[in-house]
């Protein structure tokens, strides 16, 4: 196989290298294209098959429905690891020994503290403002209580900004969600793991004593591995393209969370909730509905079903179907939403339409039905999601500035007016 791509136009021939990845993925170069043909450009909507860096984090196939962080599969990660071995791994490149996550867990819970001034930041939102348009504002208020920038050339200055948004990001949510409730702030517990202590902060009612689910603990901590990275998405690439003007951290999460907050990428499985409930207001007859998404002329799309990505199976679908069953059955609900849920599963399943065209129920899907399982207002789910990225995209940020990769400017193809003179107004 050559190393070189040949381009050629207008009876010119450019060469441009080949990039082979550890897994065999080729990438050609093109850095030098608008220098060597005089300005001619690449156009990709979507940047659909464009690559914005070269990255070590995560590996994505979606036709063999294969991810790994950091070469470990997600199967294994979600079956032996907790979220925070996970958060390690992605943030510093391997899984932590038994020293090196006591300590990681230790700083983590030394800067949880969050200032009493945020209070009243949180206090200036109504209680119908969208938690996602929240947990954006006081991520980036944090950046007015810790001013100094990341010195990223140092490891003590990196480490300390880390475990700094990684110990204050759950209170955020968690403080969201209370707000929405209409419950007093919870600080937590210091003596719980890091997922318990999240949980305790959500849920925890003010004149209860929290008692411990393990059931619940272990399916939200396996919610937030499988959310934890997914490559160059939305998100991620709006974190790194904010970073790469040397933005800080939280400021960069900021948008990061702002880009989630869309209906086709992180507001999917809140989409899915929304579905349901329009399934059961008609009546709740799901054979009805699977008939309207096999219609092409119908408008309906069912939501939470096939994958953008994967064109075979989401491996995270086949992993949180289990906790979402374990959850429902620990939980014993009676609720006809999550019966219509578990009845178009079921259709889909055994289905040929859907069987052949590979749509099978995704991870937003059974994380909406386990959120709602717990209790989650469905608003609250993109930020569910985000508190799992986080450290994905704190991944991203830190490789991005450590590999100091220039600052993102995409370029355009122009399609506007040309040169015109202008018209005094008396005269328009």
């Amino acid at each position: 196989m050559s190393d070189k791509a040949i381009l050629e136009y207008n009876g010119e021939k450019y060469e441009f290298p080949v990039i082979k990845g550890t897994e065999d993925e080729l990438a050609i170069d093109i850095k030098s294209l608008r220098s060597a043909t005089k300005g001619m450009i690449t156009i990709d909507p979507g940047f659909k098959n464009t690559g914005s860096c070269e990255s070590a984090i995560t590996f994505l196939d979606g036709e063999k429905g294969i991810l790994r962080y950091r070469g470990y599969s997600i199967e294994e990660l979600a079956e032996k690891a907790d979220f925070l071995e996970v958060a390690y791994a992605l943030i510093f490149g391997n899984l932590p020994n038994k020293e090196e996550l006591a300590k990681f867990h230790k700083d983590i819970k030394d800067e949880s503290h969050v200032d009493e001034e945020m209070k009243k930041i949180l206090d200036g939102f109504p209680k119908s403002a969208h938690p996602m348009g929240v947990l954006s504002s006081l991520t980036s208020a944090l950046i007015a209580f810790n001013p100094s920038t990341v010195d990223v050339s140092s490891d003590e200055d990196m480490y300390h900004a880390i475990v700094r948004i990684l110990a204050k990001f759950p209170v955020l949510v968690a403080w969201t969600l209370r707000k929405k409730k209409g419950l007093p702030l919870d600080y937590g517990d210091d003596s719980l793991g890091y997922v318990e202590n999240i949980h305790k902060m959500m849920f925890k009612r003010p004149n209860q004593d929290y008692k411990k689910n393990k059931v619940v603990i272990e399916a939200l901590d396996k919610l937030l591995i499988l959310h934890a990275d997914h490559e160059q998405n939305c998100s991620t690439s709006t974190v790194r393209i904010v970073g790469s003007s040397h933005a800080g951290l939280f400021a960069s999460l900021s948008a990061g969370i702002s880009a989630l907050w869309g209906p086709l990428h992180g507001g999917a499985n809140q989409a899915v909730l929304e579905m349901l409930e329009a399934i059961e207001a008609d009546g709740g007859d799901t054979k009805k509905y699977m008939a309207k998404a096999k219609d092409k002329s119908d408008p309906f799309r069912l939501m939470g079903f096939g994958h953008r990505v994967y064109k075979n199976f989401d491996p995270r679908a086949k992993i949180i179907k289990v906790a979402a069953d374990e959850v429902l059955a620990d939980l014993g609900i009676d609720d006809p939403i999550l019966d219509i849920a578990k009845g178009l599963e079921k259709e889909a399943l055994e289905d040929q339409y859907f069987v052949d065209r590979k749509l099978y129920p995704n991870v937003d899907f059974y994380s909406g039905i386990i959120y709602r399982a717990l209790g989650i207002p469905t608003e609250m789910f993109t930020v569910m999601f985000a508190l799992g990225r986080l450290p994905g995209w704190i991944a991203q940020w830190r490789e991005m500035r450590l590999k100091g990769e220039p600052i993102g400017r995409p370029r355009q193809v122009y399609t506007g007016e040309n040169l015109r003179s202008f018209v005094e107004l008396d005269k328009r």
